[in-house]
């Protein structure tokens, strides 16, 4: 595994939070469209995305996906584009939650088994993300397997052992949320050391903790997940200007550590994808 590049992923808009919270979130199409290209002009290789309908509120809805990648596109962008199938934790059916993967991403997220989420309950059962796996085998769509607690990692591995994920295994270990795994040092390593050799793995954490976890996942010689889905501030007290301003501090950090940032040529080389799209 090569440390000395790291995978930089954005979170542009997530499901949760609102415009009244930050007036810059990206809810649109053009707007999270926009986003992207902003966060891979300053070293992302991955756009990780949420769809918004009119009234800025989650949607599965595919349409919305379909114009998003059509946008990140037109602008000569060759982020690998990763797009949620969470269905917002719980707001939506199930079936609703397959709806992206028609849209064509080169990634998807799988979340790995169910869990309290805040005042949520997160349902993920075995047979769902058993045909979440074998739909995105179908689609050739990448599993970015998304792990709130250790115990998803078996979750996972039993897909693995069906041959529904296939390697290089590729981890984003989701720290500090209400009902998963405290987003320490400790709980980190302890995933690290609880996946297959071989595995590539990032980071994100919620709040306060996104930065300290991704500056520790770039010292360790993982990957780094930043964006407004995951916190909204630069730091206390002062709202972060953009998707771009976080990905561009990371990027920073990982250079003066030694880790330049891998294009998403060079990431999609390392997750086992083919060409650029773009190409």
């Amino acid at each position: 595994m090569n440390t000395d590049k790291i995978i930089l992923s954005v979170a542009t808009t997530g499901s949760w939070a609102s415009k009244a919270q930050h007036p810059g979130l990206p809810t649109a199409p053009e707007e999270i469209a926009q986003a992207a290209v902003e966060s891979w002009r300053e070293g992302a290789a991955i756009v990780h995305v949420h769809a918004r309908d009119e009234a800025g509120k989650m949607t599965c809805d595919l349409a919305r996906f379909r114009r998003i990648k059509e946008l990140i596109r037109a602008q000569g962008c060759d982020l690998l584009i990763n797009f949620s199938t969470s269905g917002g934790a719980g707001r939506v059916d199930e079936g609703e939650r397959f709806n992206s993967l028609a849209a064509g991403p080169e990634l998807a997220s799988l979340d790995a088994g169910s869990m309290n989420f805040n005042q949520r309950v997160f349902l993920n059962p075995p047979d769902f993300i058993e045909e979440l796996a074998r739909r995105m085998l179908a689609a050739h769509v990448k599993p970015e397997i998304e792990v709130f607690d250790s115990g998803m990692v078996g979750n996972a591995l039993t897909l693995v052992e069906k041959n529904l994920i296939q390697p290089p295994l590729w981890w984003q270990f989701v720290l500090g949320v209400r009902g998963g795994a405290p987003a320490t040092a400790r709980d980190l390593v302890h995933l690290v050391e609880s996946v297959p050799a071989g595995s590539l793995w990032s980071v994100c954490a919620v709040g306060r903790h996104q930065l300290p976890m991704n500056v520790l996942a770039i010292a360790i010689g993982g990957h780094a997940r930043t964006g407004l889905e995951d916190n909204l501030y630069y730091r206390r007290g002062e709202l972060a200007q953009s998707n771009a301003q976080l990905v561009a501090r990371l990027a920073r950090i990982a250079r003066e550590c030694g880790r330049e940032p891998a294009t998403p040529q060079e990431a999609r080389a390392m997750l086992g994808l083919g060409d650029s799209p773009m190409a």
